[in-house]
Protein backbone atom coordinates (compact mmCIF):
# COMPACT_ATOMS: atom_id res chain seq x y z
CA UNK A 1 0.00 0.00 0.00
CA UNK A 2 1.31 3.89 -0.93
CA UNK A 3 1.55 6.23 1.65
CA UNK A 4 -0.37 9.21 1.25
CA UNK A 5 0.89 12.92 2.21
CA UNK A 6 -0.58 15.86 3.20
CA UNK A 7 0.05 19.26 2.19
CA UNK A 8 -1.26 22.70 1.72
CA UNK A 9 -1.39 23.75 -1.75
CA UNK A 10 0.70 27.25 -2.30
CA UNK A 11 -1.96 29.11 -4.03
CA UNK A 12 -5.43 28.47 -2.11
CA UNK A 13 -3.97 26.67 0.74
CA UNK A 14 -6.46 23.40 0.61
CA UNK A 15 -5.30 20.71 1.86
CA UNK A 16 -4.19 18.00 -0.42
CA UNK A 17 -3.46 14.07 -0.48
CA UNK A 18 -0.96 12.84 -2.61
CA UNK A 19 0.18 9.67 -2.49
CA UNK A 20 4.03 9.84 -1.74
CA UNK A 21 5.95 7.89 -4.54
CA UNK A 22 3.95 10.28 -6.66
CA UNK A 23 5.13 13.94 -4.93
CA UNK A 24 8.10 13.96 -7.75
CA UNK A 25 5.43 13.75 -10.69
CA UNK A 26 4.07 17.40 -10.67
CA UNK A 27 0.97 16.47 -8.82
CA UNK A 28 -2.20 19.37 -9.11
CA UNK A 29 -4.31 21.07 -6.78
CA UNK A 30 -7.43 19.35 -5.78
CA UNK A 31 -9.34 22.30 -5.80
CA UNK A 32 -7.84 25.27 -8.15
CA UNK A 33 -5.57 22.83 -10.30
CA UNK A 34 -2.73 24.89 -9.78
CA UNK A 35 1.41 22.57 -9.24
CA UNK A 36 1.44 22.05 -5.64
CA UNK A 37 5.17 22.36 -6.30
CA UNK A 38 5.93 25.42 -7.81
CA UNK A 39 9.67 25.72 -7.09
CA UNK A 40 9.69 29.19 -5.13
CA UNK A 41 8.97 29.25 -1.02
CA UNK A 42 5.23 29.97 0.20
CA UNK A 43 5.19 33.74 0.83
CA UNK A 44 2.48 33.35 4.26
CA UNK A 45 1.18 35.56 7.00
CA UNK A 46 0.17 34.58 10.08
CA UNK A 47 -2.94 32.60 9.32
CA UNK A 48 -1.74 30.81 6.36
CA UNK A 49 1.33 30.03 8.46
CA UNK A 50 -0.96 28.16 11.31
CA UNK A 51 -2.61 26.80 7.94
CA UNK A 52 0.28 25.07 6.31
CA UNK A 53 1.93 23.85 9.53
CA UNK A 54 -0.87 22.10 10.47
CA UNK A 55 -1.89 20.62 7.34
CA UNK A 56 1.50 19.76 5.77
CA UNK A 57 3.49 16.51 6.29
CA UNK A 58 6.16 17.39 4.72
CA UNK A 59 9.45 18.78 6.89
CA UNK A 60 8.97 23.18 6.73
CA UNK A 61 11.93 25.31 6.42
CA UNK A 62 10.74 28.62 7.39
CA UNK A 63 12.70 31.59 6.73
CA UNK A 64 11.91 34.45 9.29
CA UNK A 65 12.71 38.22 7.83
CA UNK A 66 11.83 41.62 7.14
CA UNK A 67 12.29 44.06 4.69
CA UNK A 68 14.33 46.01 6.16
CA UNK A 69 17.07 43.62 6.87
CA UNK A 70 20.32 43.42 4.91
CA UNK A 71 21.48 39.93 5.32
CA UNK A 72 17.89 38.81 4.64
CA UNK A 73 17.46 40.42 1.59
CA UNK A 74 21.17 38.72 0.60
CA UNK A 75 19.58 35.55 1.50
CA UNK A 76 16.09 35.84 -0.73
CA UNK A 77 17.32 34.75 -3.47
CA UNK A 78 19.66 31.87 -2.11
CA UNK A 79 16.81 31.14 -0.22
CA UNK A 80 14.17 30.70 -3.30
CA UNK A 81 16.93 28.71 -5.10
CA UNK A 82 17.07 26.39 -2.40
CA UNK A 83 12.74 25.48 -2.51
CA UNK A 84 13.46 24.85 -6.09
CA UNK A 85 16.50 22.31 -4.79
CA UNK A 86 14.73 20.96 -1.82
CA UNK A 87 11.66 20.22 -3.09
CA UNK A 88 9.05 18.10 -3.01
CA UNK A 89 11.20 16.60 0.22
CA UNK A 90 10.75 20.06 1.84
CA UNK A 91 9.00 23.13 1.68
CA UNK A 92 9.93 26.28 1.98
CA UNK A 93 8.26 28.87 3.56
CA UNK A 94 8.68 32.60 4.10
CA UNK A 95 7.11 34.71 7.05
CA UNK A 96 7.68 38.44 7.17
CA UNK A 97 8.36 39.04 11.06
CA UNK A 98 7.29 42.52 10.65
CA UNK A 99 3.61 41.14 9.22
CA UNK A 100 3.26 38.65 11.61
CA UNK A 101 4.69 40.44 14.89
CA UNK A 102 2.92 37.41 16.77
CA UNK A 103 4.62 34.56 15.67
CA UNK A 104 8.07 36.27 16.15
CA UNK A 105 7.05 36.41 19.04
CA UNK A 106 5.82 32.56 19.24
CA UNK A 107 9.15 31.38 17.88
CA UNK A 108 11.29 34.11 20.03
CA UNK A 109 12.93 35.02 16.89
CA UNK A 110 15.86 37.24 18.06
CA UNK A 111 17.49 37.84 14.91
CA UNK A 112 17.22 37.98 11.57
CA UNK A 113 17.41 35.94 9.06
CA UNK A 114 16.48 32.76 11.31
CA UNK A 115 15.50 29.66 9.64
CA UNK A 116 13.24 27.23 11.64
CA UNK A 117 12.99 23.40 10.80
CA UNK A 118 9.50 21.76 11.60
CA UNK A 119 8.47 17.90 11.17
CA UNK A 120 5.22 16.65 11.99
CA UNK A 121 4.14 20.42 13.10
CA UNK A 122 7.18 20.99 15.59
CA UNK A 123 10.59 22.84 15.73
CA UNK A 124 13.45 20.32 14.80
CA UNK A 125 16.70 22.77 14.63
CA UNK A 126 17.27 26.28 13.88
CA UNK A 127 19.61 28.63 12.32
CA UNK A 128 20.26 32.57 12.96
CA UNK A 129 22.01 34.08 9.68
CA UNK A 130 22.55 34.26 6.24
CA UNK A 131 23.79 30.68 4.35
CA UNK A 132 24.94 29.73 0.97
CA UNK A 133 23.36 27.69 -0.99
CA UNK A 134 25.07 24.52 -0.35
CA UNK A 135 24.86 25.26 2.98
CA UNK A 136 21.67 25.52 3.54
CA UNK A 137 20.60 21.82 1.81
CA UNK A 138 23.27 20.27 3.96
CA UNK A 139 21.95 22.15 7.15
CA UNK A 140 18.32 21.28 6.10
CA UNK A 141 18.92 17.50 5.05
CA UNK A 142 21.26 16.93 7.92
CA UNK A 143 18.44 17.77 10.47
CA UNK A 144 16.14 14.94 9.57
Amino acid sequence: MTSVVTLSCPSCLVTNRVARDRLGATPKCGRCGQLLFQGVPLVLDQAGFERVLANTELPLVVDFWAQWCGPCRMMAPVFERAAAALEPDFRLVKVDTEAAPALAQRYQIRSIPTLILFAGGREMARHSGAMDLGSLERWVRSQL
